[in-house]
This record gives C-alpha cells, structure tokens and sequence, in this order.
C-alpha cells in the first residue's frame, strides 16, 4: 500500500480517462464540437462551437461577447475624448457669439453651436450603435474618423480667452 504523496511517481491508473463531455442529442444529430471555458474558436464556422458546462453537457449560448481589454480602453479614451471636444464647443461657441451674430442671426447662431455640441455625442453613440455587429478595427476607424472631423476649431483657434 502506497501513500498519497508516493503516487505522483506511479504510473498506475494513468490509462483511466475521464468520459469526453457531450451535448445530449437527439437520434440521428451528429455531435457539435465544444471548448471549455477560456478557449476561443477561430476561422471558418468558429462561431458554431460551443462551450462546456460544468455538468459536462454542451452549452448553446446565443450572448454577445464583450469587448477585449484594448478596446474597452479605446472606448474611453475616445469617449473622454468626445467630452472634451463637447465642452471645447461650449466654450468656443459662446466666445464667438458677439462678433458672429453681426453676420448671422440668433437664431440660427444658436441652431448652429448646439449642433456643434451635441455633435461628439451623436457621433460616439451612432459608431457604438452601427459597429455592434462589424470587426473591431470598422469601430475604431469610426471613432477615429470622428477625433479628426469633430475638433472644435473655434476654442483651438482662439482659445479659452479669446484672440
């Protein structure tokens, strides 16, 4: 009789496998292939792998993935980024209220600079909303496309105290 720390050097009972999870299937469906939790699928059909409980049977699960660790932190930093570009249109637009209402009316200085405000958040939400379901680098290009066309040129130009 051996004791349990003398078993780690004995091969005895190597040959003994545990019974490969499966899915319960009804007669005539062939086997799905599985991964337990951790690993990914990649290529052609990877999407139709599923994973392995932990009764062993095979999960079917429908949920969304959520987003990896580089992309999470791209998405806030953009987002900071859109803040700051909404708070650089408040300011820029209120310094540049006096001399543009001699040339364009109240009204329509004031369509115009809300729309300069609301626009960062209009663009982040509409890239967040129609990306879902593309790669990751169509978003980032979104979000990217949206740093370089959103830059608020009257606080850039005149700054925070005007020119």
């Amino acid at each position: 009789m051996t004791s349990e720390s003398d078993d780690a050097f004995s091969w005895e009972g190597d040959d003994e496998h545990p019974a490969a999870p499966r899915r319960k299937q009804s007669a005539g469906e062939t086997a799905k292939p599985a991964l337990p939790h951790g690993w990914n699928a990649v290529g052609k059909d990877s999407e139709s792998v599923g994973r392995i409980e932990a009764d062993g049977t095979v999960a079917e699960s429908d949920e969304p993935q959520g987003l990896s660790t580089p992309m999470l932190l791209l998405v806030g930093i953009v987002g900071g980024v859109y803040l700051l570009y909404t708070i650089g249109w408040i300011i820029g637009g209120l310094n540049l209220q006096a001399g543009a209402l001699f040339l364009v009316p109240t009204v329509m200085y004031q369509v115009a600079v809300w729309a300069a405000v609301l626009a960062p958040a209009l663009w982040f939400g509409a890239v967040w909303m129609l990306t879902r379901r593309s790669a990751s680098w169509i978003r980032v290009v979104g979000f990217l496309a949206g740093i370089a066309l959103l830059v608020p040129w009257p606080f850039v130009m005149t700054g925070a105290v005007g020119a």
